[in-house]
């Protein structure tokens, strides 16, 4: 790890905060990955309805309640939402042990208040970031430390999955991911209380007036504006490709590692994304901020469209005792692509925007991002029935690159 990273992790309060994230993102992506292959082996692509919902609460929380939580300090909203997912987790847990199976009305209710936690909790860690870094300069790399610490989830979290799916029942990994999120709410108790915020003074607006402030605040930043336009059909064949698509094409070619599993082939195809993706953050974030933020974002956009292509083609055109490898192969070219969108744009709205306007603009995103989820997993199943797993994977990484070469070919010679 390079110098600008490793002087942002040495700070306290960041530091702090890093593990607190870490170790929520950790719960986070292991329970996506058990969540996908449960829903695909019981439903097959009909377990798409399953994101529909998620991004429907997502949706609806963003839009009516989110605001509600900028009147309080974020670090206390960020504590709130942690013991929130925790107790969903533990009732998933709970049941599943008691009935010997997953329960669905129960997985039902847990995405959905998991997908509310995380409309609520995004917003605040961004609201919270500016008020702990001591300079302007330090923003690019503590945006870029702390978007590690999602990289570094998709790495181990499915990547023991892979490891120990074949030994330990699965039940088990849910009640280690709610003890994530619960060892999560602690260190960021323990944050708060050594480095104590206010809450912002209260806000007198209507859900209207808050919403229209978000997207008002990114309308004026052109290259901003132009990513939350392209965020909603990225975010939904993205999600559509690697945690739909990627199941279903292990199941269906009779993939199967470690002892059997074929979520331990699906934990490895994630994990290797994951690992691509921390590699590529730790290079990203200790460059700084480009002076030309847009060329690399859209370059982002370009090699995680190739990647999930890449993915498909590898399905349709390999031998299938090949499958694995060009999935595998996929997933870590892809996997480049996603810090170089994500640092730059947490950065340029951190230091381009207003901050009181700050969770609100990151929640008009977030609320983008949970339509695209709904609109394209509504939509999934039926394309995906209609023409084929692999060729759908295919399309939706071809959507995400063309995007990229859209962005590009629009920012040049005025990137950034």
């Amino acid at each position: 790890m390079a110098a600008p990273m490793l002087r942002a992790l040495r700070d306290p309060a960041i530091g702090r905060l890093w593990v607190a994230l870490g170790l929520s993102a950790l719960a986070d992506q292991s329970f996506n990955v058990v969540l996908s292959w449960v829903a695909v082996v019981a439903f097959g692509s009909a377990a798409g309805y399953m994101a529909v919902l998620q991004g429907a609460v997502g949706l609806g929380v963003a839009l009516l309640l989110g605001h509600r939580a900028d009147r309080f300090a974020p670090l206390s909203v960020m504590g709130a939402t942690l013991l929130l997912r925790a107790a969903a987790l533990g009732l998933v847990a709970g049941t599943w042990l008691l009935s010997g199976q997953p329960v669905g009305w129960v997985l039902v209710l847990a995405v959905a208040i998991l997908a509310a936690g995380l409309a609520v909790f995004r917003p605040a860690v961004q609201g919270a970031l500016p008020g702990l870094a001591r300079e302007a300069a330090m923003l690019p790399p503590a945006n870029a430390l702390l978007d590690t610490t999602e990289r570094i989830a998709r790495l181990l979290g499915p990547g023991l999955l892979s490891l120990a799916a074949g030994v330990l029942p699965l039940v088990w990994f849910v009640g280690l991911e709610m003890a994530g999120f619960l060892a999560a709410a602690l260190a960021v108790a323990l944050l708060a209380r050594r480095f104590p915020q206010e809450a912002p003074p209260p806000a007198r607006e209507s859900v209207v007036a808050a919403v229209a402030r978000g997207f008002g605040t990114v309308r004026r930043h052109p290259l901003l504006f132009t990513l939350l336009l392209m965020t909603a059909p990225m975010n939904g064949a993205w999600y559509a490709a690697l945690f739909l698509g990627t199941p279903l094409i292990i199941e269906a070619a009779g993939i199967r590692i470690a002892g059997g599993s074929g979520l331990a082939a699906f934990g490895l195809v994630i994990a290797t994304y994951g690992g691509a993706n921390l590699a590529a953050t730790l290079v990203v974030g200790n460059l700084g901020l480009p002076r030309r933020p847009a060329g690399v974002i859209f370059m982002g956009y370009v090699i995680l469209g190739a990647g999930i292509v890449a993915m498909g083609v590898a399905a349709l055109a390999l031998p299938p005792a090949w499958v694995l490898a060009g999935l595998l192969g996929g997933a870590a070219l892809s996997g480049i692509g996603a810090p170089m969108m994500d640092v730059a744009t947490a950065t340029v709205r951190q230091t381009e925007l207003p901050r009181r306007d700050l969770p609100a603009a990151v929640r008009a995103f977030m609320v983008v991002n949970n339509l695209g989820l709904l609109l394209v997993m509504a939509a999934a199943p039926l394309v995906f029935d209609a023409i084929g797993v692999a060729r759908s994977v295919a399309l939706c990484g071809a959507v995400i690159a063309a995007m990229g070469v859209g962005g590009l070919l629009r920012a040049h010679p005025r990137a950034g």
